[in-house]
């Protein structure tokens, strides 16, 4: 049972019960006291994820730089290859079902909000990024190719003190407040007459990327089955047991040993294997990428905010390497793209508090394809060093 209200997920769920419960049947004075939560909370959200960018990104980078030179190119080559497919994949799946799926969806947002009431806070503070988003990736690029290059620097065990207060920032402040965040959200939601179209179409989107996932897993083992000439479903059904790990832990970070015992059970070498399964936890985000191009696409559509095709390939490119190393936390993909959402798809606070909820309720499922699919990297990368051996 405490394990039961410890997760992420289980609180997530409870705070969307009890945000529709106020929303409806509260008076106005209590849920303009979160409305005054979310207020400040944003603002603090606004101010830190410039500064989680730097803490996530920097240090990343700059271990890119160690070790295995060739197979760490052949290695985080084909994971990036592989995230990117991804995201390309779920951009035109979404683009071509999601228009349809959710045209009512928008008619009735387009109704509500013409004559729609909402919570005003008691009051807010303004608390300023000290560096914009933009700013934040190209500093933490440069700073961390810098690094990658350098041994034994002092700026870069500064890098990796930031990044422990980052992460103590992430796990310790934004995701125990999450869950309020989201109650005042779907309380607002319920006070305006939005919640039951908003829940609808969390349905709906759910579906779509379950089922585009189940299918990029079964694309990734029918490549990688041709390429290493093994049945490509007896491949798969090996790698379960990592893949049920992920649904528990929501961590990629977490799974690793299962991830590294099924591998090598699928015939990849262990040095292989201790190499390119830890580094994959990392870099490798074929299933988050896919959640959170598809989730952004629905709520523009049902924001009737104008994208193009143009606008999400930068998005895609620029997200397969800011959610670098956010794996070790669960929900850490969605906390380190805020920032992009933000700057490059102009999310304002209450789309980004409706992806973290869409993103956190499909967590399990996300990080379970990204742990399943590194055990089909190893392989592929095990086929080609024999070759070069050979």
């Amino acid at each position: 049972m405490k394990q039961l209200f410890s997760n992420l997920l289980f609180k997530v769920f409870i705070a969307i019960v009890l945000g529709i419960v106020s929303g409806l049947y509260l008076p106005e004075s209590i849920n303009r006291i979160f409305a005054t939560f979310n207020a400040f909370f944003g603002q603090f959200l606004n101010f830190a994820i410039p500064l989680i960018i730097l803490g996530l990104i920097m240090p990343a980078i700059s271990d890119l730089g160690k070790g295995a030179g060739r197979l760490l190119l052949i290695t985080a080559a084909i994971a990036y290859g592989s995230t990117l497919f991804s995201g390309f994949m779920s951009y035109f799946t979404s683009s071509t079902i999601f228009p349809s799926l959710l045209a009512s969806h928008v008619n009735e947002a387009a109704e509500i909000t013409e004559g729609g009431k909402y919570l005003i806070p008691y009051f807010s503070i303004t608390i300023p990024a000290v560096i914009d988003v933009m700013s934040a990736l190209v500093l933490a690029f440069v700073i961390g190719l810098g690094l990658s290059y350098q041994e034994n620097s002092m700026l870069k065990k500064v890098v990796k003190n930031f990044e422990t207060i980052i992460m103590q920032v992430i796990e310790n402040v934004i995701v125990p407040l999450l869950p309020i965040f989201i109650l005042g959200i779907f309380a607002n939601m319920a006070y305006s007459g939005q919640v039951y179209s908003i829940l609808s179409v969390f349905l709906n989107i759910i579906g779509v990327i379950f089922a585009m996932h189940i299918f990029l897993l079964i694309l990734q083992y029918v490549i990688t089955g041709a390429i290493v000439k093994k049945n490509p479903f007896k491949l798969l059904a090996t790698m379960m047991p990592a893949y049920f790990t992920a649904l528990g832990t929501q961590s990629s970070a977490a799974t690793i040993p299962v991830t590294l015992e099924q591998a090598e059970k699928n015939g990849v070498s262990p040095k292989i294997a201790g190499f390119v399964i830890p580094l994959c936890a990392t870099i490798h985000l074929s299933g988050s990428i896919m959640k959170i191009t598809a989730c952004a696409m629905a709520l523009m559509i049902l924001e009737g905010v104008p994208y193009d095709f143009g606008m999400f390939a930068g998005f895609i490119f620029m997200l397969g390497v800011a959610m670098v190393a956010a794996p070790g936390v669960p929900g850490g993909a969605i906390m380190a793209a805020i920032g992009v959402l933000q700057s490059m798809l102009g999310f304002s606070e209450e789309m980004i508090g409706l992806m973290i909820a869409l993103y956190i309720a499909m967590d399990s499922f996300g990080t379970a394809c990204n742990v399943t699919g590194d055990g089909a990297i190893a392989l592929v990368v095990d086929k080609i060093t024999q070759k070069e051996a050979a």
